[in-house]
């Protein structure tokens, strides 16, 4: 495993995070999050509808830097993938151009950065985990946060690694039997609880989430896998059912939980800096 899947999937820029893949040898970066960042739009529609008329401009003006954009399936918000613009590291070096923007320089040097990053990562994988920590602990997470959401992640990696060899296919179905996990011990879809925290779209659920969500998304992945192992669970729809079970078993505990303290387990506590927070969702 090269690093975490968080890392793998996202990577943060200042108070944002940015989408990735690593296609074709090289890192490609969602276009509209990168737009996002420019304008310093984190309404998602708005970002889009700018790229949107960016690009019909550009087509206009004959720019071939629409043409070296490229499709891949990302996970949004609602935990499923879709196909979403793409561009690579040359292309959005020049694509920033065309957006006046106080972050462009900014994100010109941590673009040129992120790519020889990946290189130091292949080499030692380890890297790539002290750089989530320490981004964790520049944006004011506790030592005790930040090793629960790393154990967390381990977790998380043990569960997707049973898939994989499993007959479930990275993606889509990932997601599907993430958002039935998930659903089950917090009685929210994914979607649904990155509203309650009025979470952007490419804000990562888990780097917002308390010390218990942390430890019951644990316990609920924990006993997904260990009850698929029990049953050779293969494939989607077999898995289906160890997803359930073990929402279940982290459902049982936040209830246990929640008649002793009264309070309830799901908060809509969030660690956005205050001046990119949203009005509270009524």
């Amino acid at each position: 495993m090269e690093t975490t899947a968080m890392m793998k999937n996202m990577t943060p820029f200042e108070h944002n995070t940015i989408r990735k893949a690593w296609h074709n040898d090289q890192w490609y970066f969602s276009v509209i999050d990168i737009v996002s960042v420019l304008t310093e739009q984190p309404d998602f529609k708005k970002a889009k509808s700018y790229w949107t008329t960016l690009k019909g401009r550009l087509k206009s003006e004959g720019n071939e830097l629409v043409t070296k954009c490229d499709q891949l399936k990302m996970q949004s918000a609602d935990g499923k993938f879709y196909k979403t613009d793409v561009a690579n590291i040359e292309t959005l070096l020049r694509l920033i151009q065309s957006v006046p923007s106080p972050k462009a320089e900014p994100l010109k040097l941590w673009l040129a950065r992120v790519g020889t990053e990946r290189i130091a990562e292949i080499q030692d994988p380890s890297q790539g985990i002290d750089r989530a920590r320490g981004f964790w602990k520049k944006h004011g997470r506790s030592d005790k946060w930040i090793q629960q959401r790393m154990m967390g992640q381990e977790t998380r990696n043990k569960l997707t690694d049973y898939w994989k060899d499993h007959d479930v296919k990275e993606g889509d179905e990932y997601a599907i039997l993430t958002n039935i996990i998930h659903q089950e011990w917090t009685d929210l879809s994914v979607k649904d609880h990155k509203a309650v925290k009025n979470l952007g779209k490419s804000h990562n659920l888990r780097d917002h989430m308390n010390e218990a969500e942390l430890i019951l998304t644990a316990l609920a992945e924990l006993s997904t896998r260990q009850i698929a192992e029990s049953m050779e669970a293969r494939g989607l729809e077999k898995n289906k059912i160890p997803a359930k079970k073990g929402g279940q078993v982290a459902k049982n505990a936040r209830k246990e939980l929640e008649s002793k303290t009264g309070k309830s387990v799901i908060s809509d506590d969030n660690f956005l800096p205050p001046h990119t927070r949203r009005k509270k969702l009524s």
